[in-house]
């Protein structure tokens, strides 16, 4: 993974990108990583190559693989929603995390304090506890970070076109 980069960004906006690429380089076994705003919004991701394809234009179709952040930052939204509803509904107060253990990878979903969310998309063979703890340090060290205006300039920073890229 290459980091993405943090040329122009607040200095929050540059800790919150380093703490991702610190949980990706860290924890074995992760496939894409994504922050995604309680609207459904992609923040942050691990996977800079659709970064760049989100920045070109809703009519460019993505060519990346299943699993990769874009497609994460979709599932994490839809599954945090049905969670978030099924707490309610059960009058069971806030969501903190779901786990999806599936044949091949797993589905991790935590939520973070400003209702956003971090999920990753693990390997067969990743260590669940591991990338639980590992999770979880993320949300407390960015969660109190995560304010209306960081969320704002992540937004932008995934839309702006970096200067000199092609076009």
């Amino acid at each position: 993974m290459t980091a993405p980069s943090t040329f122009g960004l607040s200095s929050e906006a540059r800790n919150l990108h380093w703490l991702l690429t610190n949980l990706v380089e860290e924890v074995p076994g992760l496939q894409s990583v994504a922050v995604v705003s309680s609207d459904g919004l992609l923040l942050l991701s691990s996977d800079p190559g659709r970064n760049a394809e989100a920045r070109t234009g809703a009519e460019a179709r993505p060519t990346g693989p299943k699993g990769s952040s874009a497609d994460l930052a979709t599932i994490v939204s839809g599954i945090g929603s049905l969670t978030i509803g099924a707490a309610k509904l059960m009058d069971a107060g806030g969501v903190k995390q779901t786990m999806v253990a599936m044949d091949e990878g797993s589905l991790f979903v935590m939520s973070i304090s400003d209702g956003s969310l971090l999920g990753v998309h693990g390997a067969p063979d990743c260590d669940m506890s591991v990338v639980a703890y590992h999770m979880a340090l993320f949300v407390g060290r960015a969660g109190h970070v995560l304010t209306p205006e960081l969320r704002s300039e992540l937004r932008q920073s995934l839309e702006a076109k970096p200067t000199g890229s092609p076009q």
